[in-house]
């Protein structure tokens, strides 16, 4: 009898991949591939095991029996492998330079202020702020080694990362300290909808997770009064017009604006932390994530 084929680690991340994220298209990104490329990695490992691992359907890929019990042992000898390549990798040195991509409305709320209680011969940090979905792509091809954005709810999932949740959040509506709303405290859905307010860009998460949320209830908003690229910035505006704004509320938290409560309609979302989908970090990024979880708790306090 012919000994069995040695398992081939490529093989074996591209069959759990798949597995995990449903469809080969977003192993494929995933793991930074061609869709036919991860495709004849699964069909190689399948001619090795000799009975087929995954069900494609139009919807995507599921395991089979031979699959499911393929499985648990694939995903701990790749994750094995990947802890041994980051030991010959070794670990960062201290002068390395960790690259954070932050989300503006993370970055006001307390990125930045944890970066700089941070001491400076502890870590060396670079921090990036953009946009929820631009920190994403940064984690997911490698131009940033941890990012912390916002993510609202039902939200399609970035294949190229993973992530964690670190504290709940929501968009509020907030006025300046002179507007004749801080006294109500609290409209109604209809003066919600029919009042021009300040709110972000069209690519800022804030601004998805309200539209997703009106889209939902089959609701229109009054066109914006202004249309702001960073929280700061929105805070300006309203102040300037003495107008609503549309913001994180732990970013309103830092001002003395005054969040004012609309009847029936709320616009959760959360802040998470994104590593790359492949590999563990290490060193001095896997210090940092312990940083920002641990601030993030006594912050929230």
């Amino acid at each position: 009898m012919s000994a069995p084929a040695s398992p081939d680690l490529n093989e074996l991340r591209a069959f759990c991949s798949a597995a995990e994220l449903g469809t080969v298209g977003r192993a494929a990104i995933r793991l930074q591939v061609s869709q036919p490329a991860l495709s004849k990695r699964i069909a190689a490992l399948e001619r090795k095991v000799g009975a087929q691992l995954l069900e494609r359907s139009p919807q995507g890929v599921t395991l089979t029996p031979a699959g499911r019990r393929l499985y648990p042992h694939a995903r701990t000898l790749v994750n094995t492998a990947d802890r041994v390549a980051e030991v010959m990798m070794g670990f960062r040195l201290a002068s390395d330079v960790v690259r954070f991509a932050a989300s503006h409305s993370a970055s006001e709320a307390f990125a930045a202020a944890m970066l700089a209680e941070t001491p400076a011969d502890d870590l060396t940090v670079e921090l990036v702020t953009a946009n929820s979905q631009v920190v994403r792509g940064m984690v997911g091809d490698g131009r940033a080694d941890v990012g912390v954005a916002a993510s609202r709810p039902d939200r399609s999932p970035h294949p190229g990362v993973r992530e964690e949740v670190l504290a709940d959040d929501a968009i509020v509506c907030a006025v300046p300290p002179d507007h004749a709303w801080v006294k109500r405290g609290r409209v109604s859905a209809d003066r919600f909808l029919s009042t021009p307010m300040v709110v972000r860009d069209p690519s800022s998460n804030a601004r998805w997770t309200v539209d997703a949320v009106l889209a939902a209830a089959d609701l229109g908003a009054a066109e914006p009064l202004v249309e702001a690229a960073t929280p700061r910035a929105a805070i300006a505006e309203a102040r300037a017009r003495c107008a609503p704004v549309l913001l994180s509320r732990h970013v309103v938290a830092r001002t003395d604006f005054t969040p004012v409560d609309v009847e029936a309609l709320a616009f959760p979302r959360t802040y998470v932390l994104l590593v790359p989908a492949h590999g563990e970090p290490v060193g001095d990024v896997r210090a940092l994530m312990e940083r920002i979880r641990a601030y993030v708790r006594v912050w929230l306090r």
